[in-house]
């Protein structure tokens, strides 16, 4: 049995930049917010597009992305992640009204990625926690400027990285040799996509259900499993 101590350390910065962020709030004029968020949107779109650009396979890429919107649409995933973000704010008594756009937000940009994914996986499977410090370190930064913006909502992200990331590593830790270079290269792919997605939705260019698309992850890594377009 491992500990993930990578998922651990990312929880733990996740809740101190967004203390920061929180005790910033107030200090920070509307503009500098502004240009702040579209940075990080603008960064976002790049960070999509480079993942996007590594898929070996674009048809199953597009199926993926096809299958798995249609399932999380079916589902109301958005929604259901919006109305337990729902319920956290009124069990806390919070009156901030970006609170639940902050946590579906920030569990977006913290959980879907290819740092996020391969460094669970690299904890699990070499024991080696170094990529999810790096990103740890990445995360306590973007949570700053998320927090200042969005409020306590974006504290509570912390939750779903560490269950996220958490059970990613201690499931390749106990299944090793499944996890294949294609079916990482592919999730890597597909998680671009939406990543670029939440770009759109940042930068308030289109309002794009990422979270409804979520369920392609998975279609991305069978697809990849079977190597079949």
């Amino acid at each position: 049995m491992t500990i993930p101590f990578g998922s651990i350390v990312n929880g733990i910065a996740i809740i101190a930049g967004s203390l920061i962020g929180l005790l910033l709030h107030r200090s920070f004029p509307a503009r500098i917010k502004d240009i702040v968020f579209q940075g990080i949107g603008l960064s976002i779109l790049v960070i999509g597009i480079q993942m996007a650009l590594s898929v070996s396979d674009v048809l199953a890429l597009v199926f993926s992305v096809l299958i798995g919107a249609v399932i999380g649409e079916a589902l109301g995933l958005e929604d259901r992640l919006e109305r337990a973000g729902g319920w956290i704010k009124a069990r806390l008594g919070s009156s901030d009204e970006r609170f639940t756009q902050g946590m579906v937000t920030a569990t977006l940009i913290f959980c879907v990625g290819s740092m996020a994914i391969v460094g669970a996986i690299d904890e699990g499977i070499r024991s080696d926690p170094s990529l999810l410090y790096t990103k740890s370190v990445l995360d306590g930064f973007t949570s700053v400027a998320l927090a200042s913006t969005y409020g306590v909502g974006v504290l509570f992200s912390f939750v779903p990285v560490l269950l996220y990331q958490g059970a990613l590593t201690l499931l390749a830790y106990q299944a090793q040799g499944l996890f294949p270079t294609a079916a990482i290269a592919q999730l890597t792919a597909t998680g671009g996509v939406l990543i670029i997605g939440l770009g759109l939705n940042l930068l308030e260019i289109k309002r794009i259900r990422v979270t409804n698309l979520l369920p392609c992850l998975l279609f991305a890594v069978v697809l990849a499993l079977l190597n079949i377009p």
